[in-house]
This record gives C-alpha cells, sequence and structure tokens, in this order.
C-alpha cells in the first residue's frame, strides 16, 4: 500500500553506491597518477621494452589402450585410420609379429599429430622386451623394434634354513629389491644348478645353509629379464657344495664347475620330475598295493600331479614308447655304457617322442598320470646297468666333463676372482681355503677348516 515514504529496491540502491563508490576511488586514483607523473615530467622517462610473442605449439595427443578381452589391434585402429591405412599398418606389423596373437592386456599407444585427429604413431608392446613401433613417413607406414634398455647388476645374498628352501630364499631380506616372481626364477636357478648334488624336495635340512653372487639384466621398471649364478655355496648336513660359472667361449654357454674344475653336473640328473613325495622305494620284496602279494620294487615312485612334464634323466635315444603291461603307458631310454631308464605309468607322450628319437637330458618326454596298475598318478623311474637294477637314490652316478686342461689357467683365473665374491659374503660355514698350487696346475688342498668370510 502506498503511503507517501518512497521505497527503495533495496538491490538497485547497494548497486547504486557500489557504482559511486568505484567511480570515486578510480577519480582519486587518476589524480593521485597525474600528480605522480607531473613529478616525474622533468626527469628521463625510461623507454619500456615488450617481449616478443612467442607461439606454443598444441601438445601432441597421446592415447593409451590396454587391448580387451576379444579385442583385437586392428579394431582399436578403427577410427583412427580408414580401411586401406588399417591395412597397410598391420601389413607393416607384421614385420615383426603376428597381430592375431597379440594377448588379453597389451598395451597399445597411439599418438596423433598436434591440433589434429591424424594418427602419426602407434607402439605395440608385444613382450616385455621388444616393442614394435609404427611411424607414419610420408604418408607411408613403416615398423621398427625397440628392445627395452638393461642394465646389468650383482645381488648378494645369504641364508640359513629354517622350514624350507624356497621360503629361505622367498623372505631373504637381501633380495627385497627382487619382485617375488624373480625370487622364484631365481631358486629355479639354484635348483638347476644343484641339481646333481642334492634333491632340494627331500634332502634339505634345518641348519642348512647357502650364499651366491647372481648377476641380472634389469628392465627400467625394475623386473629382472635375465639372470646367471656366478658363484653359489650350499651348506647340506654339514657337507659344502660350490659352483662357479665358467664360459671359455663367452658366448653365454657357460658351465657350473667345482672348485677343482670337475663339473658339477652328473651324467644322470637326481630326479626326472618336480614331486610332491617319494611314494614308493626301491625294494627286494614288498606287498604289492593291488596284488596284495610280496613282489620286489625296482624302482622308485614319484606322487605328482596328472600332467606333471617328466624329464630324461640323461642323453640317449628312445627303445620304448608305448604301453607295456602293468607299467602302462611307459618310456624307456637306452643311454651310453649300458645304462637303461623306465619311467611308467604316463598319462601321455611327449609328441615329438617317438621310437628312435634321441634327446638330451631333461628333455620333457612324457606327463605323470597312473596308467597300468596303479593306485593314484606317480611316476615310477627306473635304472638298469647292463640289464641289472640300480636303485635311483643310491647309485654312483658318474660326473660329467672337468675344465678342459688347455683352459685351465683362465679358470683358475675367473673362479679365484668369483671365489673371492663367495668370500666377502657371511655365511654359516668356513669357506675353503687355497694351498699353493700343485705341478699340474690344480689346488692340491681338499676344504681346509678356517676363517669364515
Amino acid at each position: 500500500m502506498f503511503s507517501g515514504v518512497r521505497t527503495l529496491d533495496s538491490g538497485r540502491d547497494e548497486e547504486l553506491m557500489v557504482k559511486r563508490n568505484v567511480r570515486v576511488i578510480i577519480s582519486r586514483g587518476a589524480i593521485a597518477i597525474t600528480a605522480i607523473v607531473c613529478s616525474a615530467c622533468d626527469s628521463e622517462v625510461p623507454s619500456v621494452g615488450f617481449l616478443e610473442t612467442v607461439w606454443v605449439p598444441p601438445a601432441e595427443k597421446v592415447e593409451v589402450h590396454s587391448l580387451g578381452q576379444g579385442e583385437t589391434f586392428g579394431g582399436l585402429l578403427y577410427g583412427a585410420v580408414d580401411a586401406n591405412e588399417q591395412e597397410e599398418v598391420l601389413r607393416a606389423f607384421q614385420n615383426y609379429a603376428d597381430p592375431r596373437r597379440l594377448r588379453e592386456r597389451t598395451n597399445v599407444v597411439l599418438r596423433y599429430r598436434a591440433g589434429t585427429n591424424k594418427l602419426r604413431s602407434v607402439d605395440v608392446a608385444v613382450s616385455k622386451d621388444r616393442t614394435v613401433r609404427l611411424t607414419r613417413v610420408d604418408d607411408r607406414w613403416r615398423s621398427s623394434l625397440v628392445q627395452t634398455p638393461i642394465f646389468v647388476d650383482t645381488v648378494y645374498a645369504t641364508g640359513e634354513i629354517s622350514e624350507t628352501f624356497w621360503g629361505s630364499v622367498v623372505n631373504n631380506v637381501d633380495l627385497v629389491e627382487m619382485t617375488f616372481e624373480d625370487r622364484n626364477l631365481l631358486i629355479d636357478r639354484l635348483d638347476n644348478v644343484f641339481q646333481w648334488q642334492m634333491d632340494f624336495s627331500r634332502q634339505i635340512r634345518e641348519g642348512d645353509s647357502y650364499r651366491f653372487a647372481f648377476e641380472r639384466e634389469v628392465r627400467p621398471d625394475g623386473s629382472m629379464r635375465d639372470g646367471k649364478l656366478l658363484a653359489a655355496e650350499f651348506v647340506n648336513l654339514g657337507v659344502p657344495y660350490h659352483a662357479i660359472y665358467f664360459d671359455p667361449n663367452g658366448d653365454g654357454y657357460g658351465s657350473y664347475f667345482d672348485l677343482d674344475g670337475e663339473s658339477v653336473r652328473r651324467a644322470f640328473l637326481l630326479k626326472p620330475l618336480s614331486y610332491r613325495r617319494i611314494s614308493g622305494r626301491f625294494s627286494s620284496g614288498r606287498r604289492h598295493p593291488i596284488l596284495n602279494t610280496i613282489r620286489a620294487h625296482r624302482g622308485i615312485d614319484y606322487a605328482a600331479s596328472i600332467g606333471t612334464p617328466v624329464m630324461a634323466t640323461s642323453d640317449g635315444v628312445i627303445i620304448h614308447r608305448g604301453p607295456k603291461g602293468s607299467f602302462g603307458n611307459t618310456v624307456e631310454i637306452r643311454h651310453s655304457n649300458g645304462w637303461v631308464t623306465r619311467y611308467a605309468h604316463l598319462n601321455g607322450f611327449n609328441r615329438d617322442v617317438t621310437l628312435g628319437t634321441r634327446v638330451r637330458q631333461s628333455d620333457v618326454i612324457g606327463y605323470v598320470g597312473m596308467t597300468g596298475l596303479a593306485t593314484g598318478p606317480h611316476l615310477h623311474y627306473e635304472m638298469l646297468q647292463n640289464g641289472r637294477h640300480q636303485d635311483p637314490l643310491a647309485v654312483d652316478l658318474p660326473s660329467g666333463d672337468p675344465v678342459p686342461a688347455d683352459d685351465m689357467t683362465r679358470w683358475r683365473a675367473e673362479m679365484s676372482g668369483r671365489y673371492e665374491l663367495l668370500k666377502t659374503i657371511p655365511g654359516q660355514s668356513p669357506l675353503r681355503t687355497f694351498e699353493a698350487e700343485a705341478e699340474d696346475g690344480r689346488a692340491s688342498g681338499g676344504l681346509q677348516q678356517g676363517e669364515g668370510a
């Protein structure tokens, strides 16, 4: 209701007041600036420089993809290039890899020219160590292979076994910089080197110890591409075993020898497979679990999961491959010096192993099963020399070739240096100290009782 008193819109009133205040502030500021400028009229006015305009090109667009389940490289290119270019990119890629065999989670990086949607290059990580790079050059696609850079280092570790060898190495504080996967690979390397001296599944005891120097090839992300033992010591029940790497030809195909230059390799592996336990031992008479009769058991039974790979324990020739009565599927190999090995109850055979095939030590010849008379999955393994059965766990296996006489001087020099590496690693037992060389150039002493390194 109108009352004769003017009512102002509060919002507009405040707006007017703000505008007036701004005018006042600007006016007073202008007066002050004018005064300052005038007071400086009599003095020299410095020249003012202007920065040249710098043009900054737009950053290129980068897309990082990880192939999903069922996704293909060609499908990923769809939309980034036209159909003709897509075919050209795939043809260039095939110079180094098959696009149909790219696995799920393969990383693909697409780079586009700055300020455009025109694809400039593509990087496809076909493995941890190889990347196929596809680049547009003069409107044509070219491919090249980029190798992941590596650096080489050496890790040292020592440990005493309280429960299992595997647990000791995996939890070793000296190996904290190695991934869990790499520690397992290291265990495999140690097992491969000492597989002729001891069975890590059966012979390891609490209080056994080890120390080693391991050379690694390491990727930028810290993962290991490859590695080899330079020197290692394993003490089992107080008995030290040593392995020193020696590569006389420098081609990366060296071997391991003990401190006397004798090969750690034996003519036969101690075991033909990785197993859970020994379920049957060599015996002149035992009760057969199925026939319920007393009969000789002329081999060793290794309990393992169905499908576990079975390896040839020595070089030789296949003389039997197929069913063999109560043995079920069986492989027999003839070796040198009158030796024959038998592998029974197999689930299947390696397709490349046929009658007359020549095999090498550690070649896979078949897979664990329970064919024939068997109550559970296991491998029955026998060794015969000149037709007479031998206990595989007790037979004295012949050793491999020692360091050649022509390489002995170089061997001793390299062995001494790598042995010094071991001496710098604290251990649980004294390392061997060398006596003066004998006339034949070999160390004349055996294991000496000295101070531990």
